[in-house]
């Protein structure tokens, strides 16, 4: 395991040279929060519909195009500020990631 893989960005770990200000890590951490329930909400709701209308092909071709934007926007945010699910659900750099920084709820 790779030691020397960076900490996820606060505002507390911004440095200057990264080009953001400290005070944007936050909008943009909420921006993608946003984003991310977005998309679950709607693969949910499109989940529950799926149970009830099975071929119904425009509601799953939508629901096929969702599920990996979903992936996609959370995999980026972890890879931006650290993980978002525990248990099993994402992987972690060293250190623990987990209590490296704030959590969604806690935003």
């Amino acid at each position: 395991m790779d030691n020397k893989q960076e900490k996820p960005q606060t505002p507390e770990t911004v440095k200057p040279e990264d080009g953001i200000k400290a005070e944007n890590i936050n909008n943009l951490r909420e921006q993608m929060l946003l984003e991310i329930q977005q998309l679950e909400f709607t693969a949910i709701e499109l989940n529950l519909y799926l149970d009830t209308h099975p071929d119904d092909q425009q509601a799953l071709n939508l629901y096929n195009s969702v599920v990996p934007q979903l992936r996609q926007c959370i995999e980026a945010y972890e890879q931006r500020f650290g993980p978002l699910f525990h248990f099993g659900m994402s992987t972690s750099r060293q250190p623990w990631q987990w209590i490296c920084s704030p959590w969604p709820w806690d935003l």
